[in-house]
């Protein structure tokens, strides 16, 4: 694609209007609430956007995409990965297998929301069923999912990492702590924990809502490992998010999320472009605001039927499926009854 080619001048510019920002409103905001604590917490939440969209930059130098230069594009998603909390190698390979696997059934499982079939649910024990429908409830996933990004997820390596990512979380992690020792020195705890509390775990909500709803609408293509189609799942498998100009300027266009799954190496400041001028991508599943909302509802993927249901769907699936389930046995026993023979 023309499109996946990085423009050094517009990186420069999104830094400094990004970046820039976002360490304004955190002074403003340690500095208005020995007046005003509501102030400063108006202050953190409008930070929270630009956290977010210093993410996206974080997330286009691990594509590499960011900048021409791949020292650059490490350096810059190091530096951005301490501002948003994450650990840049850690999370790049984790991308790297998100995008490889995306809507595979048989691969799941690693930089992706965990999703369950209607059967695996049917059949996983009370306790699993349990454990997913907490995990699945809003209030976790978007409540104490941020939390447990920013303080344990992003904070520990996987079993498998290589010497290299595993450094690089540890150094991400001394730098972390000792950028919040040091606002906590030059101002106090309590400050810390209102301004940076909010702005993190706002931003951290709202990209977990991002990260869902790219990936979560009804028609969403999943597919078996020997019928998964890498395009399909870029095209079908993840959606359009159509978004009003200033939240799509804050999330940094990833709502074209089709696009940027089809073409990784896209900045997202072309991503728009690369949708409006290739017909064929805007044939992809379009999602406003308020239709987005009813994605909460979806649970389970219905993979014989190929779309989400809810919880409450559960109970008709289980019914059809064990009628198919006797029906098939019934029928193996009708053809080998000796009676039936000729």
């Amino acid at each position: 694609m023309t499109y996946a080619t990085s423009d050094t001048r517009k990186s420069i510019m999104q830094i400094i209007n990004t970046i820039l920002p976002m360490l304004l409103l955190w002074v403003a905001a340690y500095w208005i609430i020995p007046y005003t604590v509501l102030g400063a917490i108006g202050l953190s939440i409008l930070a929270a956007g630009f956290v977010v969209r210093t993410f996206i930059i974080f997330h286009d130098c691990t594509h590499g995409s960011f900048f021409k230069n791949k020292r650059a594009n490490n350096i810059v998603g190091f530096l951005t990965g301490v501002l948003t909390f994450f650990s840049y190698e850690k999370w790049k390979r984790e991308h790297m297998i998100h995008h490889a696997t995306s809507s595979n059934l048989d691969k799941r499982g690693i930089g992706d929301i965990w999703v369950m079939t209607v059967d695996e649910y049917i059949n996983a024990s009370k306790w699993k069923r349990f454990y997913y429908r907490i995990y699945r409830n809003p209030f976790v996933m978007f409540g104490l999912g941020p939390l447990y990004l920013v303080l344990v997820s992003n904070r520990f390596n996987r079993k498998d990492a290589r010497k290299k990512e595993r450094l690089n979380t540890y150094l991400s992690n001394i730098i972390i702590v000792a950028i919040i020792s040091g606002v906590i020195l030059l101002t106090n705890i309590q400050s810390f924990l209102i301004i940076h509390g909010t702005t993190m775990f706002v931003a951290g909500s709202l990209g977990i809502w991002l990260f869902f709803i790219q990936h979560t609408f009804e028609d969403s293509y999943f597919e078996n490992e020997s019928e998964w189609d890498y395009v399909k799942a870029a095209v079908e498998g993840s959606s359009y998010y159509k978004l009003p100009f200033i939240l799509q300027w804050i999330t940094g266009s990833i709502g074209f999320h089709h696009v940027h799954h089809l073409a990784p190496r896209i900045p997202n400041y072309k991503l728009e472009e690369a949708h409006e001028q290739t017909p064929p991508l805007q044939r992809a599943t379009t999602i406003t605001l308020k239709t987005s909302l009813q994605s909460l509802r979806y649970k389970l993927y219905d993979a014989p039927r190929k779309h989400f249901v809810a919880f409450e769907d559960v109970k008709r699936l289980k019914t059809t499926y064990d009628y198919k389930i006797k029906s098939s046995l019934k029928s193996m026993k009708k053809s080998i009854n000796p009676a039936n023979k000729v």
